[in-house]
């Protein structure tokens, strides 16, 4: 008798219940972040929303810095769908060369330009589902720019944010959609908004991946994963 087949696991959304005690520790940990920065925002420079999604775009795999060099340059001739169509996928290669995956990147960046130009009159649809509907945006970096334009509290979950949502116990989904999903639902209201800078700019500067600050951390105290680093 053949045996039954396996039915395949599927990410179910953790429901995280917070206690009024861990309520409170979680208001506090974004409490201190905004007294730390009040108002956060990307580092990626950009002039409009046009510029801010071809440089989120860029920044899959890539740093900030080493972006923003690119687009330094680039923005100067091509700011626009328009003039980065003119530009063109070949043209465009030799400016972002220094950026990882780039043919891939030049080939996404020419083709989301020409769509905004022939389908939305050279601007940028600011809903997520057009948004994504873009080459080479995908949920992550439309978050990113719904967020950082104040369309949406989106929370981008990107190594960061996981590292850094894990070890403050804010999360243990083990995706990044179940670890915004849980930042969506506990999150004070008042910090949704910021609450995706604050925690990159966290794992970035702060708790780093192999050897996290702690003792220049503002939320060592209220961290569950402190004693994981502690010196022996």
């Amino acid at each position: 008798m053949a045996k039954p087949a396996r039915k395949r696991a599927r990410n179910k959304p953790s429901r995280m219940r917070l206690s009024p005690a861990e309520r409170a520790r979680v208001g506090e940990i974004f409490a201190r972040f905004e007294a730390e920065e009040g108002d956060p925002a990307t580092e990626l420079d950009y002039e409009s929303p046009f510029t801010l999604v071809v440089a989120v775009a860029l920044s899959a795999q890539a740093t900030d810095v080493s972006v923003n060099k690119a687009t330094e340059r680039l923005f100067k001739v091509a700011d626009t769908p328009q003039k980065m169509l003119a530009l063109g996928e070949a043209g465009l290669k030799p400016f972002i060369a220094s950026i990882g995956l780039f043919n891939t990147k030049a080939k996404n960046v020419i083709a989301l330009s020409r769509i905004l130009v022939e389908d939305y009159g050279g601007q940028v649809p600011l809903e997520r589902t057009k948004l994504q509907a873009l080459p080479g945006v995908g949920r992550k970096t439309a978050s990113v720019v719904l967020n950082e334009l104040g369309v949406e509290p989106a929370i981008a979950v990107d190594t960061h944010v996981f590292r850094v949502a894990h070890r403050l116990g804010l999360s243990s989904g083990k995706t990044p959609e179940l670890v915004e999903q849980d930042l969506l639902r506990i999150v004070p209201e008042p910090y949704l908004t910021r609450a995706h800078h604050w925690l990159i700019l966290h794992g970035r500067y702060t708790c780093t991946a192999r050897r996290p600050k702690c003792d220049d951390c503002p939320v060592a105290d209220l961290c569950p994963s402190r004693h994981l680093f502690a010196p022996r």
